[in-house]
């Protein structure tokens, strides 16, 4: 059992038979007022005592059976006319009561019943007009309700008021906000999650369909060079693998579950060892890579995250560069690394969906070792779980930088 769903229970309970409380008190209170403006007799005085807690068991068995009815009413409206009713009866029966017993004449009392009479009729109406705006108001939430339950976020009660109906409707407000900020971000994470299996899909049919060219060519022995045939066949492996293993990361690092251990590390060091790793690459297509830096740079980072952010960005700028890649390591408060190129850059249009899943500047995807298009969306989860920023900039060249803090 929900001990939550029990502690409310109680709670509305412990709410319903307060007011009980308050009526020994407005006994007390009642004889106490007759005592000092009355001055009655002994007889007097025990006779409208008597009335008084007669009167006071009367509400407080309303108090106990109103609750439970009003929950069981169809309408709300019914549940204010019948306490207003309730309220005013008892207040009326202890006026007549008191009266026949030791005031009024029976004229008088005649008079009496007359002017209650009106006073009844009038409190029904006015119950009846006071309710008639709570329950529009509720209906109105309700309807809204009803429309947001069919998919209409814009819905709204368009109610205007201060107390708790109005509070309701304030509430209501803002979850139906809520849901529908919840449905947008539904929709674009559909939108995301199709185009990521459709750039997935690409991207694998195009070496597995290669690979299958080259077995079929071998099997059937009309390969002219099979040594040329099987290197193709190594790379497209090779780029199966990469793609593979950049999805792995990619989904454990938004999953949270990369664990980043930071330590003292060299920066101009760590960049270095990147250039020399791709330098073969590099002068195998013509281009110059250059390291700019004042020296040795120490930062409280994860050395692993970062050579994988550095060999992505660099990897990415030598794949576009004319003739030279130049990677700038500085501290200006902060460690900011930048990669440019001397290629065309990015293009505005592209600058803010750069660091997502699976794009590219060029919209053709083909397998011209332009990579997976996941290496600046790994970039991004590694430099922002460090506390990072990363950003691009439009061409010409491509820029990107990003900085941590030292």
């Amino acid at each position: 059992m929900d001990h939550n769903c029990v502690g409310c229970r109680l709670s509305v309970r412990a709410m319903n038979y307060r007011p009980l409380l308050w009526l020994p008190a407005a006994v007390l209170i009642a004889i106490w007022l007759f005592e000092v403006t009355m001055q009655p007799t002994s007889a007097e005085r025990n006779r409208l005592g008597l009335i008084f807690v007669a009167l006071g068991l009367v509400a407080a068995l309303a108090v106990l059976l109103l609750p439970r009815w009003s929950n069981r009413a169809r309408s709300l409206r019914f549940s204010i006319v019948a306490v207003g009713m309730t309220s005013f009866l008892i207040v009326a029966g202890t006026a007549v009561v008191a009266a026949q017993e030791m005031f009024f004449s029976s004229h008088d009392l005649q008079l009496l019943l007359v002017v209650l009479g009106f006073g009844l009729v009038a409190s029904f109406g006015f119950a009846f007009a006071v309710s008639r705006p709570i329950t529009a108001d509720l209906r109105q939430i309700a309807d809204a309700a009803e429309r947001v339950a069919a998919g209409d976020f814009d819905a709204s009660p368009a109610v205007a008021r201060s107390d708790e109906v109005g509070a309701l409707a304030k509430a209501f407000d803002s979850m139906a906000a809520d849901l529908r900020a919840a449905d947008s971000q539904r929709a674009v994470e559909d939108q995301a999650r199709r185009e990521f299996f459709t750039a997935v899909g690409h991207d694998l049919r195009s070496p597995l369909g290669s690979l299958q060219a080259a077995v079929e060519a071998l099997e059937d022995g009309v390969a002219p060079d099979p040594h040329r045939y099987l290197q193709s066949m190594q790379r497209d492996i090779a780029s199966l693998h990469r793609l593979v293993d950049d999805i792995f990361l990619l989904a454990r690092l938004e999953a949270g579950d990369v664990e980043l251990n930071t330590q003292p590390v060299d920066v101009t060091e760590i960049a270095d060892e990147t250039i020399e790793v791709l330098r073969p690459t590099a002068r195998r297509l013509g281009i110059e890579v250059e390291l700019s830096a004042p020296g040795s740079i120490t930062a409280n980072t994860a050395p692993e995250a970062l050579g994988r952010v550095m060999r992505n960005l660099l990897d990415n700028a030598v794949r576009h560069a004319e003739s030279r890649v130049t990677v700038s390591v500085t501290t200006p408060g902060e460690l900011v690394v930048r990669v440019t190129d001397d290629g065309p850059g990015f293009p505005p249009e592209f600058v803010t969906q750069a660091f997502d899943r699976f794009t590219r500047a060029d919209s053709a995807r083909t397998r011209d070792g332009s990579g997976t298009g996941l290496g600046l969306a790994i970039a991004h989860r590694f430099i922002t779980g460090l506390d990072g920023a990363i950003r691009a900039e439009p061409g010409p060249g491509g820029k990107v930088e990003f900085s941590l803090p030292l």
